[in-house]
């Protein structure tokens, strides 16, 4: 997630849909623009037509995870957000010159850790927000509805996400391409996510029922996540069985249930270090963790927290991750 203030927490257009517009035009040959006596390739004129149809045309009124609408009436000129899977978003997006603030937490890309700080996740700092007079704030799901009330209630325009699935992801990068009017560039960064989930889909589509992995994911210590979550998700398009998938949520493990599930696989997040103890010393030290089979087969397998737990762009880079990690000899 987020990183849930825990410890831890371009895309290029698709060739396929080049191909098949070369294929539709081919043999239109040109046309002749009236009363120039000019002509243009009927391609060239489609493309010039489809960039004009992503430009944004204002005023745009959207709506965000809480219900509130915004409307805008032209792209925001300064931008904060406090929450890095949307900071990553926007930077992916073409946006460094308007980002004018980020949380604490943000880390990437390296342009982010040289914005001016807001603060936390769940609670930025008002007063910088305030300062930073920003025409947007973008925060995710880390902060509570009662947060973003009270940003609200003091003035501050602050628009919520709260992705549940991949899907939500790529649509969230394409309202903000939307608001920013860089909608041709959300186009390719999800075009780029769509081939990322086919192609670990198209891997794992021979794995039968019964020879599906069973998953077990840690990203904070004691913390796991259920169904509804995206992180859940990952699991199920990699081709695995979530054990948790029983919990709703992110949700403090039980111990015994998850030796009881006896998973195949234990992901965790590879940068969590809890009184000098990395995230799989303190797994595999738990009482009774040595008899499950992930640990005695020695696949208890540390992922980059970010790609696992952040909700934006490279979600999907982390859900190949994801994948390889569960079945690698599907992904040599």
């Amino acid at each position: 997630m987020n990183t849930m203030n825990f410890k831890t927490w371009k895309g290029v257009a698709s060739l396929l849909s080049a191909a098949m517009l070369a294929l539709t035009l081919a043999g239109c040959g040109t046309t002749t623009n009236e009363g120039t006596g000019t002509s243009q390739p009927a391609q060239e004129q489609s493309q010039e037509q489809a960039k004009t149809d992503l430009k944004t045309q204002y005023p745009l009124t959207v709506t965000d995870a809480t219900g509130e609408s915004f409307t805008f009436d032209k792209a925001p000129a300064k931008i904060v957000s406090v929450s890095p899977a949307e900071t990553e978003s926007l930077f992916a997006l073409g946006l460094d010159e308007q980002i004018v603030g980020v949380s604490d937490y943000d880390d990437y890309p390296e342009a982010a850790t040289k914005k001016p700080k807001m603060g936390g996740i769940t609670k930025p700092n008002e007063e910088s927000i305030i300062a930073a007079e920003a025409d947007i704030v973008f925060t995710g799901i880390s902060m509570s509805k009662e947060s973003v009330k009270k940003l609200r209630d003091l003035g501050i325009t602050i628009f919520k996400t709260d992705p549940k699935s991949v899907d939500d992801v790529m649509n969230n990068i394409e309202t903000f391409g939307k608001i920013t009017d860089h909608q041709e560039k959300a186009q390719e960064i999800t075009t780029q996510m769509k081939q990322d989930v086919a192609d670990v889909t198209e891997a794992v589509k021979a794995v039968k029922p019964e020879e599906k992995k069973k998953v077990y994911v840690e990203f904070s210590p004691g913390w796991t996540v259920g169904k509804g979550e995206f992180m859940d998700e990952l699991i199920t398009l990699a081709g695995g069985n979530n054990v948790a998938s029983d919990l709703t949520g992110w949700n403090q493990i039980n111990e015994e249930n998850i030796i009881a599930s006896n998973p195949d696989v234990i992901l965790y997040a590879n940068d969590v270090v809890e009184d000098n103890k990395t995230l799989d010393q303190i797994i595999k030290a738990r009482s009774g963790w040595d008899q499950i089979t992930a640990v005695k087969n020695d696949a208890v397998i540390g992922l980059d927290a970010n790609l696992l737990s952040r909700p934006g762009p490279r979600v999907t880079q982390g859900l190949k991750e994801v994948a390889k990690a569960i079945y690698p000899d599907l992904f040599k």
